[in-house]
């Protein structure tokens, strides 16, 4: 029990390590998102402020005339240092001047008067509903319109921020990925280095009592039918023992019949579990469909789960395998009618460590889910389950 809180410990801690690492990135980003935002709307104060000075500065040429003899150096410096703000004058709804517009100003194409024109309507559109127009009165009833639009540096700024976040999060994943992937490998060689432990530690004592079972046997009052029993029970510890070697190695995979492998699994188990279970097999397989599996791993899933449902149902009730052809592939059903699992603790219940048990260590899905999905290339999943009623396993191979 105190392994099995260990290991769900370390998850909780692994889970808000990652809310906290998902809270101050989004903080970080927030804060580059406000930052580029207040830096964006101060230059775009700027260039309002500017565009004005560029507005009243026209304003006094008009104003002046041709003929005047005024010093317009300055006023005129003003006017020409505008390299970046597009700009269009407008007077009667006509554009009759125009700056920094960057169609007119490509040499390679050259405009009509008539297609200048549109152009200059589209534009006067465009930058009407981007700012206001600044208005400069020339006396009487004549009054010019100056539209402008932000510059073209003042718009790649405010794409800046999310092309900078874009980047960091594709940095981050990659460096994500690296970790995950690096975690991983360092959990399978655990998992390997565990399993092959095991073997180890398995293959003398198990050698060790096939012989004092040799020794029993010699004696005149042994009842034989024991001794097969024993050595049926020490057979079987002899395929568990490979199991844990096949989880530490590569495994060889056969042709097998699925169906075949189910039902005499099932057999085995009817016989070492409670007898008010009820089993109800359905090998749909027809005698030829053989697939690639190793056998000795494929049992140990099919024997999890049923005994995993056995204990969902504590001993009591209905327990049905259903195996049958999916999509080319098989499918096999295991549904039993136990307490049934919580919708967080589906999320949850793959994880090396969790279990609703008061005892155990919380591997036995764990290890079915890698059997399934890494030897074999199939699926484990939960296809159904109602709290009360039952659950179903559905795996695909």
């Amino acid at each position: 029990m105190a392994s099995n809180r260990l290991f769900y410990n370390l998850y909780e801690q692994f889970s808000r390590s990652r809310i906290i690492v998902i809270v101050i990135l989004l903080a970080i980003g927030g804060a580059v998102l406000y930052y580029f935002n207040q830096l964006g709307k101060a230059l775009e104060d700027r260039e309002k402020r500017y565009a004005t000075l560029y507005a009243e500065s026209i304003r006094f040429f008009i104003e002046q005339g041709l003929e005047s003899t005024c010093d317009y150096t300055f006023v005129s410096d003003v006017v020409d240092a505008n390299e970046t703000i597009p700009t269009i004058l407008v007077n009667n709804g006509l554009p009759i001047n125009f700056k920094n517009i960057p169609e007119l100003a490509d040499s390679t194409h050259k405009y009509s008067e008539e297609e200048k024109d549109l152009l200059l309507q589209e534009k006067i559109v465009q930058m009407a509903e981007e700012h206001e127009p600044i208005s400069i009165d020339y006396g009487g009833d004549t009054t010019y319109l100056l539209y402008y639009s932000s510059s073209l540096t003042l718009k790649q700024l405010k794409f800046f921020p999310y092309i900078l976040l874009a980047t960091f999060l594709i940095f981050g994943s990659l460096a994500f990925i690296a970790y995950n992937s690096s975690r991983r490998a360092e959990e399978n060689r655990v998992w390997v280095g565990l399993a092959k432990e095991t073997a180890h530690q398995l293959g003398t004592p198990i050698s060790g009592l096939l012989g004092w079972i040799g020794v029993l046997r010699t004696q005149e009052n042994f009842d034989q039918n024991i001794g097969d029993e024993m050595e049926k029970d020490l057979y079987r510890l002899e395929t568990i023992t490979t199991r844990f070697s096949n989880i530490g190695s590569v495994p060889v995979m056969k042709e097998e019949n699925i169906g075949q492998v189910v039902v005499e699994t099932i057999a085995y188990l009817e016989r070492r579990i409670s007898r008010k279970i009820n089993w109800s097999i359905n090998n749909e397989l027809s005698t030829d469909k053989l697939t690639k599996i190793n056998r000795q791993l494929f049992e140990w899933v099919i024997e999890n789960l049923c005994k995993n449902a056995v204990d969902a149902m504590t001993g009591v009730g209905d327990l049905s395998i259903h195996v049958f052809e999916h999509q080319n592939k098989v499918g096999i059903d295991i549904s039993d009618t136990g307490k049934g699992i919580s919708s967080s603790n589906q999320r949850k219940i793959f994880r090396p460590g969790f279990s609703t048990k008061k005892r155990g260590w919380g591997l036995g899905l764990t290890l079915a889910k890698r059997i399934i999905e890494t030897y074999h290339g199939g699926k484990l999943f939960i296809k159904q389950s109602e709290l009360g009623v039952g659950t179903t396993f559905r795996i695909i191979i």
